[in-house]
């Protein structure tokens, strides 16, 4: 089997180069990236001054272009799609044509990668989320990530899935997320795992645990998904756990613990030699960047009139060099409680991370942003991004699995 890859949602380009640093043989042949309301397609220009352009199989060049509008027909074919995809409201509805179709609300991406599934059937799939999805929405907990299981097994794949956090897997984040992994049930891959228990799969023998070993599972628990999405949708509910396999319809899920590994602390991310001074926090605003990260309750009243009392924790005050750093989010380097604020090395003031260290911080090569973007738009790209070497990780479990297809 050719290893070729579609790349869906690509940002800069995270996917690409955690395959490409396997140096194992996969190629993209073709990816979409596309940032609505933006009028500089910053990211786009970044993938492509890293890779080139990409035609379709018209030889046509819509890779910057709304996913949507995009004929997934002329998409060339590719044995593995990939792509981070926005978390957003699953739900569905019978169309007016047809009591069988169903449609997404507007903006909702999912059904572009269902689309896609539909009309180029790919032998494997792999995801990547926030972990809230598996609980998502807190009115229906659950139903989202149905819905999407549903899919699957409608088009006849079946599923594994995982919560990752990245620094127990040696990286320099404490960013979690869902990694989602499908295989079509033509493979010979889904031959083999059809064989083996559902419990077998999530502890010893599975995707996910061979690219992350655990050391504990507990909470194993299971139900059947309906193949009426519009069912799934309005009635669909289910404590979904950090780890599971889906097959046929029928879902099992478990608590795991992680196996924890050395993790890259932030310290040794951080630039060495004279740092600019426009990073670093000048007197007249630290009290604000103090108030921003301290503990705090506030008294607050709803729309409707109900009193209640907003609080939360303290926020670490600078960033310690000997822990992993937090989750990074797009506001990176703004005046806000979840930006880096670390002891600089030289200077011993206060700063902000630099554009490299957050490249850095999501297991990207220094300078990967510095293609004539903003600097604002590099952190914003890198917020956006996914933790690099865990691709690299689960590329190399797929490097043994396509190594036995035809």
């Amino acid at each position: 089997m050719d290893k070729t890859i579609c790349e869906l949602f690509a940002g800069v380009g995270g996917f690409r180069l955690g395959f490409d640093r396997l140096a194992s043989g996969w190629t993209t042949n073709w990816f979409s990236q596309w940032e609505p309301g933006k009028r500089v397609q910053w990211a786009h220009d970044c993938y492509v001054e890293h890779y080139g352009d990409l035609p379709d199989i018209n030889g046509e060049y819509h890779t910057g272009d709304d996913i949507s509008i995009v004929d997934k027909s002329s998409i060339p074919d590719h044995s593995l799609l990939v792509g981070g995809f926005p978390c957003q409201d699953y739900s569905v509805a019978h169309t007016l044509a047809s009591s069988k179709g169903i449609e997404g609300k507007k903006g909702v991406l999912w059904w572009q990668i269902r689309d896609i599934l539909e009309v180029k059937r790919p032998p494997f799939c792999l995801l990547e989320n926030v972990d809230r999805l598996l609980k998502s929405p807190a009115s229906q907990r659950g139903r989202d990530f149905g819905v999407i299981l549903a899919c699957f097994s409608n088009l006849g794949y079946s599923v594994e899935w995982r919560v990752v956090n990245a620094a127990q897997y040696g990286a320099a984040q404490r960013r979690r997320r869902t990694f989602i992994f499908a295989y079509h049930k033509d493979t010979v891959y889904s031959n083999k795992m059809s064989k083996l228990s559902a419990e077998d799969i999530v502890k010893d023998k599975g995707f996910m645990v061979s690219a992350f070993p655990i050391s504990d599972t507990e909470n194993m628990h299971s139900t059947e998904i309906s193949t009426d999405l519009v069912e799934v949708s309005d009635k669909f509910a289910f404590p979904f756990e950090n780890a599971g396999y889906m097959i046929n319809g029928k879902i099992t899920t478990a608590k795991i613990k992680e196996r924890e590994e050395e993790s890259i602390k932030l310290g040794k991310i951080l630039e060495r030699g004279q740092v600019a001074e426009k990073y670093f926090i000048t007197s007249d605003k630290m009290e604000k960047w103090s108030y921003l990260k301290g503990a705090k309750k506030i008294d607050r009243t709803s729309a409707s009139g109900h009193k209640y009392v907003f609080s939360e924790g303290p926020v670490a005050f600078p960033d310690p060099w000997d822990r992993p750093g937090r989750t990074m989010l797009t506001s990176e380097s703004t005046l806000n409680r979840s930006t880096h604020v670390v002891a600089d090395r030289e200077a011993g003031r206060l700063r902000l991370l630099t554009p490299v260290e957050a490249e850095r911080l999501q297991g990207f090569d220094d300078d990967w942003t510095n293609t004539g973007m903003p600097e604002r738009m590099r952190y914003f790209c890198m917020g956006n991004a996914l933790v690099v070497p865990m691709i690299t990780r689960m590329g190399r479990v797929l490097d043994k699995i396509i190594s036995s297809e035809k």
